[in-house]
């Protein structure tokens, strides 16, 4: 049974999430605190596994409270907030600041059993999920990792990111590593709706790429980055010599929308031998088998090692299947990936490599 500390100034949501999270078998709530003070008594009183944390509370924010709890007693955190740009822009500060997850509360946009489904996911992941150091700075710009790309025509080829839970810094170490003249990019984050339009604003003001949320017909091209909106499947589409993004309605696939699976299938069929494909961290095994597809189809493929996965479960599934030619820890990805666009290719799948396992 996973131990649950609920913190929400509002004690509507405390009593709605206490009473939905009951009907999982899994999850207990076994406390609830109106703010951040109460909340620190009750952390040494009840030892919860994680804590849902509100943003916007009386007496101290939940930035603040969280900046001071990994500081000083380190746990897995899910911030439950209302969708609103200042709040999605906050929340996202919070995963920064070490938050696992971020999860919509129950409004008209999401309904309560839907929110009850992606925080009952939310908690189990955090509950099994490697707390990683705080944000540093980092240590390789874009300008660092040109090498060679200048020579090459990256006009035609494409790579495909997936990641869950852990993903958000995870996208954010690889992306600001990346070059400008990197081919076009298109990834699927599981995040909620109305928070991925934030998220991708924050990685183009730190990033040599353009990062912004993907609209339907949007060309893959060069130096651009597109993510898939929260809620929303992604694919791409050839059309002619061109790539474009298809957004689209559907039901889940692995328990999401956005699904990597989707997105990788796509990429597979549509672009094969000239994608290259990565799986980040994150619970469960979307995009495993789309991975698989892309290897299969002659794209160069990796996987996020076990040591720097915040979940080492999706990127586990991927090198289980043996989807993954490369076992890949997180600070190198972006290089692997400059390597992977600028080196020839037959198109023959490629053998896994000596190392590439799960360990």
């Amino acid at each position: 049974m996973i131990k649950v500390l609920v913190v929400d100034d509002s004690a509507v949501v405390r009593k709605v999430l206490t009473e939905e999270l009951a009907k999982t078998g899994d999850i207990e709530v076994v406390g609830t605190a109106v703010d951040p003070y109460v909340a620190r008594e009750k952390i040494f009183e009840l030892e919860p596994d994680v804590i849902t944390l509100d943003i916007e509370m009386p007496r101290m924010d939940g930035l603040s409270f969280l900046a001071k709890l990994m500081r000083h007693h380190p746990m897995p955190v899910v911030v439950v907030s209302s969708v609103t740009p200042d709040n999605s822009d906050t929340a996202l500060q919070a995963m920064r600041l070490g938050a696992v997850e971020v999860i919509p509360k129950p409004s008209t946009q999401f309904s309560v059993p839907d929110v009850r489904r992606q925080l009952a996911r939310a908690i189990r992941a955090a509950a099994s999920a490697k707390l990683m150091p705080g944000p540093t700075e980092s240590v390789t710009t874009p300008t660092e990792v040109r090498s060679g790309l200048d020579r090459f025509s990256t006009t035609h080829k494409v790579i495909a990111l997936g990641a869950s839970t852990g993903g958000t810094r995870a996208l954010e170490d690889v992306l600001v590593r990346l070059p400008a003249d990197m081919p076009g990019i298109v990834i699927v984050q599981h995040m909620p709706q109305g928070f991925t339009g934030s998220f991708a604003g924050r990685l183009n003001d730190l990033c040599a790429i353009e990062v912004r949320e993907a609209s339907h017909g949007d060309h893959v091209v060069p130096g651009h980055c597109l993510i898939a909106p929260g809620g929303r499947h992604m694919l791409v589409q050839r059309s002619g010599a061109q790539v474009k993004v298809a957004v689209k309605d559907g039901p889940p696939v692995n328990h999401h929308r956005p699904s990597v699976d989707v997105l990788f299938d796509s990429v597979a069929r549509e672009v094969g031998r000239n994608a290259v494909g990565a799986l980040l961290t994150g619970m469960g095994a979307d995009g495993a088998k789309g991975l698989l597809h892309m290897r299969e189809s002659g794209a160069h493929t990796m996987a996020q090692d076990r040591g720097t996965s915040v979940v080492f479960g999706m990127p586990r599934a991927a090198i289980d299947l043996g989807a993954a030619e490369d076992v890949v820890p997180l600070q190198e990805i972006a290089s692997r990936l400059v390597e992977a666009v600028a080196s020839d290719s037959d198109g023959a799948p490629r053998g896994l490599r000596a190392g590439a396992s799960a360990s």
